[in-house]
């Protein structure tokens, strides 16, 4: 059988190949891409994984961290203890903890065309969401449901907005004279 042409040359040497640039993209492949900062901040290179996880308090294998029910032959569970760990770095677990507690805002929020098309079809037709679909700038043809949808999500998303909205459709306009 004939060899494969490729296989008796020998090997040449790339000088276009910039080598600090390879190994530093080689270096960023292996190491692992924290997007904690807490950790990443913590984080030491010359550790294995399991050994800084360990230091921060955290667990790197969660079989090996809650002690376990072992069934024995006599009937009696035994429990297994969870191995005791040294935290060389509490302040890790603290600061995850800290920000696991804090509450989330809402960051959802309608588009402006949503927003003027909710408004008019309230200012125009108050709650009659029959008469709304039938409006000539229901563009869309939304039904009366899908528009009773997206006032209800204004509400939710805006409802400062929203009470100020109706507060002023309420009320009374001054009288030209």
């Amino acid at each position: 059988m004939p060899k494969a042409k490729q296989a008796g040359k020998r090997k040449k040497f790339d000088y276009n190949a910039n080598r600090k640039k390879m190994k530093k993209k080689f270096l960023k492949k292996c190491n692992p891409t924290i997007d904690d900062r807490q950790i990443r901040n913590a984080w030491d290179d010359k550790k294995s994984v399991s050994k800084n996880l360990q230091d921060m308090g955290l667990a790197f294998d969660p079989n090996r961290s809650l002690p376990l029910q072992k069934p024995s032959l006599l009937g009696r569970n035994r429990e297994t203890k969870a191995p005791v760990s040294v935290v060389t770095k509490p302040y890790v677990l603290n600061q995850l903890e800290e920000q696991a507690n804090r509450p989330e805002k809402s960051v959802k929020t309608l588009s402006s065309d949503l927003i003027e098309y909710v408004q008019y079809m309230v200012r125009e037709h108050k709650d009659n969401f029959k008469a709304m679909a039938r409006d000539e700038k229901n563009y869309y043809q939304d039904t009366p449901k899908q528009i009773k949808r997206k006032i209800n999500e204004y509400k939710r998303c805006h409802s400062q907005h929203y009470d100020a909205f109706v507060r002023s459709l309420a009320a009374p306009q001054p009288m030209a004279q």
